[in-house]
């Protein structure tokens, strides 16, 4: 008798609590083995656990396009990707500052490595429509009226967690409270790096309570006081110094950040040149100019010095 000959009620120890996954410990698991002979388990009501999990009917339900143009779909894909690992970023730098306020500086270097990773497939996602080239655009561009990506408030949470503290960057959503309100918390609150400074002043390293306790609406400003400090953490070059490993992570996130950016760049330079951008910004200008900005600015500067 083959697997799939077999009663398969007899071979599904799962247990459900109201989950559609169930919940299933590892003796189930061997114990789900041990009755199919290694197979995977074949037969299920409905959909699988896994499509249960993932949602994939809704998952693959939301390209839904414009025009019938193949380009256009990459085009989707790629924003609804992009949109998924801003959250993904958000919600682990949200972690580290957790950590960070509770003084787990270790704690937060386990999450902020990882989120690194997760920056560089960000980053690695623009490969899903860099090849575009200005006459793929326009095949479909004029559909997407003045969306942009700039609109993206996901995309502007992460800035008001690195750092960048541009209030007119928040009007655009004030029509939507759902949106807007956590968005001031987070303007209002300290960025990531606001966070990384309290804890190192806390950690023993001198600086001026005004930088610590700073309004944190306002644009981070770098400060001579601030790279003293991290200068002070290189060259002190203590083998598994938190601090240390702090200051890299940061470096890590913010030449990420300058990564994404640059990629942006080059792929509207490819697929629309110097056109004006689609939500009416002047497009690549607007992208150089933002290509300027770095954040965790005293990480990069206090190299200067050791």
């Amino acid at each position: 008798m083959t697997v799939d000959e077999r009663d398969e009620s007899s071979m599904t120890p799962y247990a459900h609590n109201g989950s559609p996954t169930g919940v299933v410990s590892e003796e189930i698991r061997i114990a789900q083995a041990e009755a199919t002979g290694g197979q995977p388990k074949m037969a299920f009501e409905g959909a699988t656990p896994y499509d249960h999990y993932v949602r994939t009917d809704v998952l693959h339900s939301i390209q839904q396009t414009f025009t019938d143009v193949p380009e256009e779909r990459a085009f989707l894909v790629a924003s609804q990707i992009m949109e998924l690992y801003f959250g993904q970023l958000c919600a682990e730098w949200e972690l580290a500052q957790r950590h960070l306020r509770k003084d787990d500086v270790r704690g937060a270097l386990v999450v902020l490595r990882r989120s690194v990773r997760q920056f560089e497939a960000l980053v690695a996602s623009w490969s899903t429509i860099d090849w575009l080239t200005p006459m793929e655009f326009n095949r479909f561009r004029d559909h997407l009226g003045v969306a942009s990506g700039f609109q993206s408030w996901a995309y502007r949470r992460l800035e008001l967690l690195l750092g960048i503290k541009q209030r007119r960057m928040t009007y655009l959503y004030r029509k939507n409270p759902s949106v807007y309100e956590p968005m001031m918390e987070a303007f209002e609150g300290p960025s990531l790096y606001d966070d990384a400074i309290a804890a190192l002043s806390r950690g023993g390293v001198e600086i001026p309570d005004d930088v610590v306790n700073r309004d944190f609406g306002e644009d981070y400003e770098p400060r001579p006081e601030v790279e003293a400090a991290w200068l002070q953490v290189y060259a002190r070059e203590e083998l598994g110094d938190p601090w240390w490993e702090l200051a890299e992570v940061l470096t890590d996130i913010s030449a990420a950040f300058t990564d994404w950016r640059h990629r942006h760049l080059m792929a509207v330079r490819r697929g629309m040149g110097n056109k004006v951008g689609s939500g009416g910004s002047s497009g690549t200008a607007w992208l150089e100019k933002s290509l300027a900005r770095v954040v965790f600015p005293e990480v990069w500067s206090a190299r200067t010095g050791v």
